[in-house]
């Protein structure tokens, strides 16, 4: 969430920036500063009651010494009504920093001044495109029919087991999941991340951290008797590992990486577009996850990019990097870059990674923060978090772009951990 400071301080810049995500922060910002100002006098109120019974209680101990008894009593009367004031004074002082944060989570983080304005995806900026986008014979098939021909990833069984949207993967299709899984943690190792085992389940102030709470609740599956949550990425539990912790700063930047299976409810997602692996309720996905220093975020932001540019190379998938308009961007994210590839038989574009720079939106959620060698004062880190990769969409366009009459052919890169060179 944004810092009181920087609203208070910064008004109209705030507000301004905000449109650029089509969000209208006019009222909410007012409301903060109203919120604010009275909790400031509250807080003056405050500190001047306990001040002041502090102060008499030491001169309450120099009149019994000095036998200044009855001076003494009406003392004591003054610091049980300052002691009454104080209770008072620090209910209601909860009470409006309650409404402050109730205020303030209802902000979007800024976006970037690079980040142009828009309204949708149509609005996205083009950053460049690679890959040799492929010729398929006559009569090519669709991922949908591919997995069905060769029995590798069947949807009934899935349906029957638990419900639409959470497929069974069989023999191949199997080792081709495990298969991509290993390549990309063992690519974000090689990268200097550090591999991470988190839960797939999470608390509420794990969701809250990271900004899917109250946000995104309704996208989440929930654990009902515990309150817990199905996390939609693993980003939830390895960015909350670092929550209510300070760092050096000759530590950052901090690199994990994390393979989940993850889960999204999509609620209201139907129609061709979301057709096989395009859209899933359950989907493995492998994670890297940064905490960064404030002035360096955005190197780490472009190393992250290029990781992921380098996994889809490797790939040998005609790929394309776009920077999100405000419009497009998330709830959280300060500058999002999203990675599609070409699916050759839907003849369209697959988003498979989104790579976002949250600068300290989320930490101040998180209460994580860094010291730098000799200072005193702890400062925020910037977090960032990118998929290195989303596996359904990449799972679909490798089987379609891939596909020959003699069946899939693999990826030379995956070879080595498939064991097998051609699905047939």
């Amino acid at each position: 969430m944004l810092t009181i400071n920087l609203i208070r301080e910064n008004k109209d810049f705030v507000i301004e920036r905000l449109r650029v995500k089509n969000f209208d922060a006019t009222e909410t910002v007012d409301k903060i500063l109203e919120l604010d100002q009275m909790r400031r006098e509250i807080q003056s109120k405050f500190d001047q009651a306990q001040g002041d019974m502090n102060r008499i209680s030491k001169e309450i101990g120099i009149m019994m010494k000095e036998g200044r008894k009855d001076e003494a009593a009406r003392a004591k009367e003054k610091t049980g009504s300052l002691k009454e004031e104080t209770r008072s004074l620090s209910e209601r002082l909860a009470s409006l920093e309650d409404e402050l944060k109730t205020e303030i989570i209802k902000l979007p983080n800024l976006p970037h001044n690079l980040v142009a304005p828009g309204q949708g995806a149509d609005d996205n900026v083009k950053v460049r495109e690679g890959g040799v986008i492929p010729v398929l014979p006559d009569g090519a098939l669709a991922h949908w029919d591919l997995i069905k021909k060769y029995d590798i990833i069947d949807f009934d069984l899935g349906t029957k087991l638990t419900g639409a949207g959470f497929p069974v993967y069989k023999g191949k299709g199997a080792r081709l999941e495990r298969s991509l899984i290993s390549f990309f943690l063992d690519e974000a190792v090689k990268a200097g991340y550090t591999e991470l085992m988190p839960p797939i389940i999470v608390n509420e102030d794990s969701g809250f951290g990271t900004g899917q709470l109250p946000d995104k609740e309704g996208q989440m599956y929930h654990v009902n008797l515990d309150n817990f949550y199905l996390i939609p990425t693993a980003e939830v539990p390895v960015t909350n590992i670092y929550r209510d912790v300070i760092l050096n700063g000759e530590d950052l930047p901090v690199k994990n990486a994390a393979y989940t299976p993850c889960f999204r409810r999509e609620a209201g997602s139907w129609g061709a577009h979301v057709r096989g692996l395009n859209r899933l309720h359950q989907f493995d996905k492998v994670e890297i996850v940064q905490i960064a220093h404030p002035e360096k975020s955005y190197e780490s932001l472009e190393q992250m990019v290029n990781h992921v540019e380098s996994l889809v190379i490797k790939l040998e998938m005609p790929y394309r990097v776009l920077r999100l308009c405000g419009g497009d961007m998330s709830f959280t994210a300060s500058m999002t870059y999203d990675f599609e590839v070409w699916s050759a038989a839907q003849k369209r574009w697959l988003e498979v990674s989104s790579v976002s720079n949250f600068e300290s939106f989320q930490a101040n959620r998180l209460k994580c923060r860094f010291r730098e060698k000799g200072e005193k004062q702890n400062r925020l880190v910037h977090t960032l978090n990118g998929s290195a990769l989303a596996l359904p969409r990449i799972v679909a366009a490798l089987l379609e772009n891939n596909q020959t009459d003699n069946g899939i052919v693999i990826p030379e890169v995956l070879r080595p951990y498939t064991g097998f060179d051609i699905i047939n």
